[in-house]
């Protein structure tokens, strides 16, 4: 008898949470079978997308702790998976690029997330899912954006201009 109240069926977050947790935990057992994390995932990902980072970078643009991005990075690269280089301009920093064997196995890991997306998506028909992804990338830039304006707040309000922005 797990039965949903239909008080919560009404509700969009819930039906979101509830759909994304079941998402995830699919393609987080996917990649469990390789070893791996959604994290090894994102690292490779972003890597992938948007070119070699500074670790510290990487931690802010995936919003994860920086001494869990080194954990990870230190996972992919025992793999050859990433490779890391010290800065010759500042040896404390330490940029991080994924190798060909790491994107090899980015686009391996993007058909596993794809299949999970078929199998969560598969009560709906092709126009649909075009549909749902413009609007959750709409609801996903819009949380973003507020998230930045609240940090932007937050970050003046701490530095003492919190009156300012009232």
């Amino acid at each position: 008898m797990n039965e949903t109240p239909p008080s919560l069926l009404g509700l969009t977050t819930y039906l979101m949470t509830k759909t994304g947790k079941t998402a995830r935990g699919r393609l987080a057992d996917r990649l469990a079978e390789r070893g791996l994390r959604l994290w090894h995932m994102a690292v490779l990902a972003a890597l992938a997308d948007f070119g070699p980072h500074v670790q510290r970078e990487l931690a802010s643009r995936l919003s994860i702790d920086r001494s869990d991005v080194v954990k990870i990075v230190d996972g992919l690269g025992a793999a050859g998976l990433v490779e890391r280089a010290r800065d010759t301009a500042d040896r404390r920093r330490v940029t991080v690029t994924v190798t060909p064997a790491g994107r090899a196995l980015l686009e391996s890991l993007k058909s596993e997330a794809l299949a999970v997306q078929e199998d969560v998506l598969a009560p709906l028909n092709a126009r649909e899912r075009a549909q749902l992804t413009a609007l959750l990338l709409r609801v996903h830039d819009g949380a973003r954006e507020t998230a930045q304006a609240r940090a932007g707040r937050e970050a003046a309000r701490r530095a003492g201009c919190g009156r300012l922005l009232r």
